[in-house]
Parts: C-alpha cells; sequence; structure tokens
C-alpha cells in the first residue's frame, strides 16, 4: 500500500471517511476520559496534558462530501471545552480543568496551516501560553515534553499522547517505553499501518533494519517470513499477532487495546492501539469501540484468545460464529460470541484455585487478551451464576445473586458440586 501524507500547501488537505473514524474516537474517548477522572465531588483540580505528536493542519476537505473537517488539535481543545460545562453543570463546587496541550508537526506547511487556522477560531492569544506548537518531529521533541509534564504533574504524570503517525516507522518501542517509565498515568493512543508493513514483510536486510529500529528484533521466533507464508495458510494473522505482542511489550505499557481501522475494502487498514498502565482506562477504551462498532474490527476470537488464531480453529470458524467475512465487528453477534466464549473460559480459571479469583483481578489479568468490555465479562459470569456454574461471595460474606451486584471486590468461586466446565 502506498501511503499518501497530507499536504497543506494550497490549504486544507482531503480526508477519507476511515481517518475521521479515528477523530471520533479521540473524541469519544475523551468524553469518556474526563468523566472517568472528575469522579469526587470534593475535586476541584484536574491537571492534565494532551499531546498530539502529528498534529497535521488543523482542518480538512472530507473526501465525500467535500465538507470541512476539523482535525485532531481542535478536537482536544473542544473536547476539554465540553467536558469542563458537562462536569460543572451541576457540581457546587466547579472543577478546573488545568490542561496545556502539545500539537508537533514536522512538515513546514501543515505546521503554518495549524497556526493559521488556529488563529482564526479565536486560538491566537493562546499559543505559547498553554498551546505550544512546534514545526519539528515528535521524536525531537518528546523529551521536552516528558519533562514539561513531570514538572507541572510530578506524582502521576498525567497525559494522553495522541501519535497518529503517516506509517509504522516513526514512534520506535524505546520512545513509548521512555513516556511510560518516566510518566505513570501517561497514556498512548498509536495508529499503525500493519498493512503496509505486512505487504513489505520479507527476509532482506532491509526489514531487518526496520524492526531493530522500531525496537522489535526478532520477532518471528527466529522463523523465516518466508517459511511462515509457506507454512501457515493465515500467515497474515500469525505475523500480525506476533508483531503486536512485541509491540505492546517492548513499550512496557500493562494495558492495552488491538483494533482494526476499517477501510471501505473491509480490510483493516491501521491498528488503533490505546496503551496505558490501568485496565480501567483500558476498559473505558474498550467501551468506545463497542460503540462505535460500524468503524472498528479485529480478526481474533471473541473470549480470552483473540490473537491465538494460528491455522484453523472451529472457535473461529465465520460461519460457526455467525460472523461475516470481515470477522468480529462488536456488535450484538460479536457480544453473544463474547459472552459465550468467557462463559467456557472463566470457569477454567476459576476452578483452577480452590480460593477462586476476584472480579477485578480476573479482568486486570485477562482483559489485554480480550475484544470483551468489563460489562460484558461481569454479564457472562452473571449468566454463570445463574446457571450454578459458579458463586460469588462478596467481602463481607454476603453472596450475589445478579451480574449488576457483582464487585470488583467479590470473589468467583466453583460452586460446591462444579459442572461440566471442571472435566
Amino acid at each position: 500500500m502506498t501511503l499518501k501524507q497530507y499536504n497543506w500547501k494550497d490549504g486544507p488537505d482531503l480526508i477519507q471517511q476511515h481517518s475521521v473514524a479515528k477523530h471520533r474516537i479521540l473524541e469519544a474517548y475523551l468524553a469518556a476520559y474526563f468523566h472517568t477522572l472528575v469522579s469526587s465531588p470534593n475535586q476541584d483540580v484536574l491537571k492534565l496534558t494532551l499531546v498530539d505528536g502529528f498534529a497535521g493542519g488543523g482542518m480538512y476537505i472530507h473526501n465525500d462530501t467535500r465538507k470541512p473537517v476539523k482535525g485532531s488539535p481542535f478536537i482536544f481543545l473542544e473536547a476539554t471545552r465540553e467536558a469542563e460545562f458537562r462536569i460543572n453543570q451541576d457540581r457546587r463546587k466547579p472543577v478546573q480543568l488545568q490542561v496545556d496541550y502539545f500539537f508537533t508537526e514536522a512538515d513546514a506547511h501543515a505546521h503554518g496551516h495549524l497556526v493559521k487556522v488556529l488563529q482564526e477560531h479565536g486560538y491566537g492569544d493562546r499559543i505559547g501560553k498553554g498551546i505550544y506548537i512546534d514545526h519539528a518531529r515528535f521524536q525531537d521533541k518528546a523529551g521536552a515534553i516528558i519533562e514539561f509534564i513531570k514538572k507541572k504533574s510530578p506524582k502521576n504524570g498525567r497525559s494522553i499522547f495522541a501519535l497518529d503517525q503517516y506509517g509504522y516507522k516513526d514512534v520506535p518501542t524505546q520512545l513509548m517505553r521512555k513516556i511510560f517509565e518516566a510518566l505513570p498515568r501517561a497514556e498512548i493512543i498509536l495508529t499503525f499501518n500493519v498493512d503496509s508493513l505486512m505487504n513489505f514483510a520479507n527476509d532482506g536486510d532491509q526489514m531487518k533494519d526496520l524492526l531493530d529500529g522500531l525496537g522489535i528484533p526478532d520477532i518471528f521466533g527466529g522463523r523465516s517470513v518466508d517459511e511462515i507464508k509457506a507454512s501457515d495458510r493465515d500467515w497474515r494473522l500469525l505475523l500480525q499477532s506476533t508483531l503486536y505482542r512485541r509491540l505492546v511489550e517492548n513499550c512496557g505499557a500493562r494495558h492495552f487495546t488491538p483494533f482494526f481501522i476499517r477501510n471501505r475494502g473491509g480490510h483493516g487498514d491501521y491498528w488503533l492501539i490505546h496503551m496505558s498502565q490501568h485496565h480501567r482506562a483500558r476498559d473505558v477504551m474498550t467501551e468506545v469501540h463497542w460503540a462505535n462498532n460500524n468503524q472498528f474490527i479485529h480478526y481474533g476470537g471473541p473470549g480470552l484468545d483473540m490473537f491465538q488464531m494460528v491455522g484453523y480453529d472451529p472457535v473461529h470458524d465465520a460461519a460457526f460464529l455467525g460472523q461475516s467475512g470481515l470477522g468480529f465487528e462488536f456488535d450484538d453477534v460479536a457480544r453473544r460470541a463474547s459472552i459465550s466464549a468467557l462463559g467456557e473460559q472463566i470457569p477454567r480459571l476459576v476452578y483452577a484455585d480452590d480460593a477462586g479469583i476476584s472480579f477485578g483481578e480476573l479482568f486486570a489479568t485477562t482483559c489485554n487478551s480480550s475484544p470483551a468490555s468489563k460489562e460484558i465479562y461481569r454479564e457472562s459470569i452473571g449468566k454463570l451464576l445463574t446457571e450454578k456454574a459458579v458463586e460469588i461471595v462478596g467481602a463481607d460474606g454476603s453472596r450475589r445473586r445478579s451480574a449488576a451486584q457483582i464487585k470488583d471486590t467479590d470473589q468467583i468461586m466453583s460452586p460446591p458440586q462444579r459442572t461440566l466446565f471442571s472435566i
């Protein structure tokens, strides 16, 4: 696939719908993010830094409708303004959102256009005073941005980095690991053109140099790409799953989501990977994907092994799941498949220890390998509870009777007489 970079030399460039979808996800996530962080009625300040590492020119023209479309810098700015209004509507003690913005753009035309449109929309007096716009590569400014965030929020480094790179080369794992090591509450939303990389995959020195530069050398465990292509029918999925695991592991993130952004042909152009150090942030992003199911997809299983598809497995058969040939599409069919798959897999984890496992620990330790949200976990466990396949005991010894009652601290245990799940 040939990547077309945007060009703001003559004004706003064209943007396609699947790229607009990325902006919608960012917008939806920010809305949920602010709501999640400002939960205490006594909270009066939220310090946050929003970083757009590949900011672009600020405005686009939709490829189909020919209408103007605001880019990610405006999404950051307007999401904050909207959140502050909504959060403070019914609060006796207003919350002040102390948000700084870093918009970094390497292309001179895009950088100039971004400054121009921000000024036209009334943000001119804030440039250099809370809004910092740099004509530079993100890789070259990341260190200074990290130091700014550490000084502003020394305890947690609360920040979101939107790294919407054009392809897959500009954000090596070493840089993302540096962010997570320096900033405990940082989150990264990364786009990665995995289809383009798969088309390029080979056993040559150029591929080796590329992977070394990304910080993910020898991702195929000593096997050659030609060998994998020759021996595995689903070689693209095998390469993608291996690449994905090494990518997120080497970034140092504890929690992550791997979902494809679909183009009109129904195939994944990009990974949209959200990485964080807390399962709560991961769950917020997963809920956003389920709410925007017309744009997102993944090609793995519906339970706890979504990237374990190597060769044929009837669990992943499209006809068996009732899915379309496009894969798992975050629709009602996918939700039912997830509930069913979790219902088969969770009891085995519960029965492995006589003491069982808490709901919070179960979700935190397995969610990275599942497309399911916490609510879907809860619904599946509630079904197991109804079927008497598990018992759920609260911290005070009380017994849960429904999914709605399940809390993180509740212990999920095997019943006195186990079902066929234990066989």
